[in-house]
């Protein structure tokens, strides 16, 4: 692309290691961390516990949305493949023992980690895109969050459930004749192991794990802090801003250290390799082993995220970005409205949402910089609007697709009438509410 649109030949390298190191100092880490957090809760049989404790609090009859519940909360820091595949073995063990078809089950747990994977930090494809077009990562945050939630009851719960009745599907012997995964010690292959069955000290983790489960409030906090030390970060720099604190406080400073995202993250993978590993009887190297072992296979996301920023750079330094702004001008298309098309496009022709997250991101940027009257508010409803274009219309070019259509073993016209269908409501109710809170703030 570089080439073919001019850039000069000297200046090529430097655009794109400046474009793929620019987008990774802050998306580097806070995968990182995200994903050793949710390890952390995997190995520990968090899942487990969040998934019991909501199945009892809400009743037989609401498994379906406690399974919802405790997805949206595992998925804050964990992935989406690695979401459901963690969750696959409490989802098939509750729908054998409640009965009905596996979608009844699957599609609203499927649906809770594709809106937390799409919307919400610490998950690259936000925060890529909020570095690309300078929004605040807190407020990405908080709009995620007030928009992901009822984004996902209408289009993951409600026609979840609706499709898991039209649709019945027995449950598939898919863990059967092999290990066996009945809990969060299971060993199966996921994004997060091997298959090999870890290391000696990677068993001596799970053998601890089953026998000191973690409670539900340990479970609950340790999801929780993250978001309470990012949230604490921008209401009081909020109140610093209005002139309600003094912005040189102490307690003004420290909360925007504690509360920026990394160290927020930080803070959370500390606390919780102490209260779900040490506390719990496991050595400093056994909770190290476990850490690790969430590093490997995000090390790909991370770099092709940051290969996003660098397409993002070089069409920038093209000037493509500048022709899309002067052309998006002139159809008189709201900003946010063009940032979703955009996305949308890019979703449907190359698949990964993290993808069309980071270069949709990266071709409005120049619309957004030579857009004026901008707030900070506005900047992070666009970032949400990019993520709703990149949920929708998840088809055979998606990896998503296929894990879930293979998984839940249904056929590629069922994947399209549930999966796809479900997706496309997710991201179109998303930039719906995006759009509406754009007119208020």
């Amino acid at each position: 692309m570089a080439i073919v649109a001019r850039v000069p030949i000297g200046d090529i390298t430097d655009v794109l290691t400046s474009g793929f190191g620019s987008t990774l100092a802050s998306v580097a880490l806070l995968v990182g961390l995200g994903a050793m957090l949710g390890r952390l809760l995997d190995f520990s049989g968090g899942a487990q516990v969040l998934a019991d404790r909501l199945v009892s609090r809400f009743g037989e009859q609401r498994a379906p949305f406690a399974l919802g519940i405790a997805a949206l909360l595992f998925g804050f820091p964990i992935f989406f493949d690695a979401g459901l595949v963690v969750f696959l073995p409490i989802v098939f063990t509750i729908a054998l023992r409640l009965g009905g078809s596996v979608l009844l089950y699957g599609l609203p747990v499927a649906g809770a980690f594709a809106v937390m994977h799409a919307f919400v930090p610490p998950h690259p494809g936000p925060v890529a895109a909020a570095e690309l077009i300078g929004a605040d990562i807190g407020l990405v945050l908080v709009f995620g969050l007030l928009i992901g939630l009822p984004t996902w009851y209408v289009g993951g719960y409600l026609f979840g459930t609706w499709a898991g009745k039209r649709y019945d599907f027995p449950v598939p012997q898919l863990l059967s004749g092999g290990p066996q995964p009945t809990g969060p010690d299971s060993e199966v292959p996921t994004p997060e192991s091997d298959g090999s069955g870890g290391s000696a000290s990677s068993k001596s983790v799970d053998t601890a794990a089953r026998i000191a489960p973690p409670s539900f409030g340990s479970v609950l906090a340790i999801l929780l802090l993250p978001l309470v030390l990012i949230f604490l970060n921008t209401g009081l720099s909020t109140l610093a801003t209005a002139g309600v604190l003094d912005e040189e406080s102490f307690v003004v400073q420290a909360a925007q250290l504690v509360g920026a995202t990394p160290i927020a993250l930080l803070v959370s993978v500390l606390v919780a390799s102490y209260v779900l590993g040490r506390r719990r009887g496991n050595s400093g190297e056994e909770v190290e082993s476990v850490v690790n072992s969430a590093l490997g296979p995000v090390c790909s996301i991370i770099l092709i995220t940051g290969a996003g920023g660098m397409f993002g750079g070089v069409l920038r330094a093209s000037g493509i970005g500048q022709a899309l702004a002067d052309a998006l001008q002139d159809t008189g298309l709201p900003v946010i409205v063009a940032a979703f098309v955009i996305s949308v496009l890019l979703r449907v022709a190359q698949g990964s949402a993290t993808v069309a997250l980071t270069t949709a991101a990266g071709l409005i940027a120049p619309v957004v910089e030579a857009t004026s009257g901008l707030s900070g508010a506005d900047l992070a409803l666009i970032v949400i609007a990019i993520a709703g274009g990149a949920t929708v219309l998840s088809h055979v070019n998606d990896s998503g697709f296929w894990l879930v259509g293979r998984f839940f073993q249904i056929d590629e016209k069922t994947t399209l009438k549930t999966w796809t269908v479900m997706e496309t409501l997710l991201g179109s109710i998303g930039f719906v509410l995006a759009l509406i809170l754009s007119f208020l703030f």
